[in-house]
């Protein structure tokens, strides 16, 4: 067992309101440098919809992620061989126009405009050419409900739909939307690091965040097509790549990156799971049936003393043991198993989890009083609005059985909480779904807590990094640096703790 502590993070999407304040949070702090002008390292989809950039969910085209091969896997990118033979060839990166042109405008063509019978207007510039241009997208182009007959009709996630469930999304008395809010997923098995043939990308081996060396850099871009998420960019003035750090200053002083706490919403939370490294291959090779459960069996209990002895031997501190004791990602992940990976069969067991959002009707009104259908509660999920093959499709690849647990005990809460304020739910009939659920009063007053009473420090859960082990580190670092492989079937990355 090779015990070791990650930094992980958890969406709720059914508190989402699709404010984007955490993308504009990151923006002015991050990407707001000339070459960074069209990233967003945090940004908020609006789901059915193709996305940021355009359909980064097909890998047929931007070629992200592992696949099997044989009893192992193997990026999807490249191999050795070809990459050294197309280095300086790139075909499966995502263009501008996957992602949209930046644009300012002319404001002087406003303020400065002189007397006549016309409106002056502002026209659009583009950022990269410095030339007008007509605007034909952007990073939010089809938000809400905007452009739902184009975007939302081509979303990857709809080809296992029926043609009857694809239309009853665009009929505007069904149609339903939420958001999803996306950010690297600092994944135990990072293609974007095992596909860097420069090495620059490293997963830190003190809580697992993965940042990109800008000294060692090339600009190569295998890591942009290799990241199945497409977090990875690329600065075109400086002609190096660029990706999410997690804020890592601010976590290393204990505060919460800028998107988390400038979520309005208060969806995010983040806090510390252990992980058995021995069982990285061995998971991302399973079958995409598997591939979920396996993913939570690699997280450890960190209350185990052979676990928490185990930390300590591969030199994790005890405030990260304490983190993950009280870690809101291990209680929703491991313990209430509520919370599911973005496309597990991406297979980069991703460190990001969301729990889908709840979105059918739950009962009906009669005579201005709401009803529960208590006989068939858990029936309605089958007739909701949101097919359960489309979430399935998101979040567990194609498990239906693995999203409907979490909407479950979801809709047990609610029923909990009428139970607890209104009364109008019957005790026999709340014990028949605790029971179906594995849920307890007590699992789902804390739940209910967690979920819309939590303080910051309930949400945030972060040990603050030790200076004076940075200070010996920078004194000796030959000597304290460890270093380790990650990857399979091609270039090996790297996993470094030092500085």
């Amino acid at each position: 067992m090779d015990v070791r502590a990650q930094i992980s993070m958890m969406f709720h999407l059914d508190k989402c309101i699709g404010c984007h304040t955490c993308s504009v949070a990151c923006k002015n702090i991050w990407t707001d440098r000339e070459g960074t002008e069209y990233m967003w390292w945090n940004n908020v989809e609006t789901k059915p919809g193709t996305g940021y950039p355009t359909k980064w969910e097909e890998q047929d085209k931007y070629k992200g992620g592992w696949e099997q091969k044989g009893k192992s896997i193997k990026l999807k990118v490249a191999d050795k061989a070809s990459t050294f033979t197309n280095i300086f060839h790139q075909p499966h990166m995502p263009t501008v126009d996957d992602y949209y042109e930046p644009w300012t405008y002319n404001y002087g063509e406003l303020f400065d405009a002189k007397a006549g019978d016309d409106q002056p207007t502002a026209r659009a510039v583009s950022l990269l050419t410095g030339k007008h241009i007509d605007i034909k997208s952007g990073p939010n182009w089809d938000d809400d409900l905007g452009g739902s007959s184009i975007y939302a009709k081509n979303d990857p996630n709809m080809e296992n739909l029926s043609e009857a469930q694809k239309e009853a999304f665009f009929e505007m008395e069904r149609m339903v939307i939420f958001y999803l809010p996306r950010i690297c997923n600092h994944c135990l098995n990072p293609t974007c690091v095992a596909s860097c043939p420069s090495g620059a990308l490293y997963k830190r081996g003190e809580d697992g965040i993965v940042l990109l060396d800008q000294n060692a850099c090339r600009g190569w871009r295998f890591c942009i097509s290799g990241c199945p998420y497409k977090k990875t960019f690329y600065n075109w003035k400086s002609g190096k790549s660029e990706k999410c750090i997690l804020c890592y200053p601010r976590l290393e002083s204990g505060q919460a990156p800028a998107c988390f706490h400038s979520c309005v919403g208060r969806i995010r939370y983040l806090g510390v799971l252990l992980y058995d490294a021995d069982k990285i291959e061995a998971t991302a090779s399973a079958s995409e049936e598997e591939l979920v459960e396996l993913q939570r069996e690699m997280i450890l209990d960190p209350h185990d003393p052979e676990v928490i002895a185990q930390a300590e031997q591969n030199g994790v501190h005890f405030s990260m043991i304490e983190a993950a004791q009280k870690s809101p990602v291990y209680k929703f992940v491991k313990e209430w198993k509520m919370a599911l990976p973005l496309h597990p069969e991406f297979r980069t067991l991703p460190m990001l989890f969301y729990i889908p959002p709840l979105l059918p009707v739950l009962g009906y009104v009669d005579k201005g009083l709401y009803k529960v259908d208590a006989e068939d509660y858990f029936g309605s999920l089958d007739r909701a609005r949101l097919p359960m093959q489309y979430l399935a499709s998101l979040f567990a690849a194609g498990n239906e059985e693995q999203v409907r647990m979490p909407l479950e005990k979801l809709l047990a809460v609610r029923s909990y909480r009428r139970f607890k304020e209104v009364g109008d739910v019957d005790s026999a009939e709340l014990e028949a779904m605790l029971k179906k659920t594995g849920l307890t009063e007590e699992a789902c007053e804390e739940i209910y807590r967690l979920t819309s009473l939590p303080t910051i420090e309930d949400r945030f859960v972060i040990p603050a990094s030790h200076r004076e082990y940075a200070t010996e580190l920078a004194m000796n670092d030959d000597s304290n640096t460890f270093r380790a492989e990650i990857g399979f079937g091609g270039f090996k990355g790297r996993i470094e703790r030092g500085l």
